[in-house]
């Protein structure tokens, strides 16, 4: 599994979740994927440098639980685009 973190800070990325002040981690089976999304917030303007971290699930998963992160597990049959909030 692999997750998209700080270069600088070595925090995990995550995404506004769907209630109010949550965040959501995005979880790749494949790591071409997490390089996609990587690449397509380095495109929108992402501020931060990037990098790619392989993790096994079940610790993932834990850390999430344990900091009231959701998290979601993209297989290799979908795509996940980052939104452009310049565009909104």
């Amino acid at each position: 599994m692999f997750i998209v973190t700080s270069k600088n800070s070595g925090g995990v990325y995550a995404i506004n979740g769907k209630k109010p002040r949550s965040k959501t981690v995005l979880i790749f089976e494949d790591n071409d994927d997490a390089i996609r999304y990587m690449d397509l917030l380095d495109a929108n303007g992402f501020e931060d440098e990037l990098e790619i971290t392989e993790v096994e699930e079940d610790m993932i998963i834990r850390n999430c639980e344990a900091f009231d992160y959701d998290y979601s597990i993209i297989d290799k049959n979908n795509f996940v685009v980052p939104l452009n909030y310049d565009h909104l």
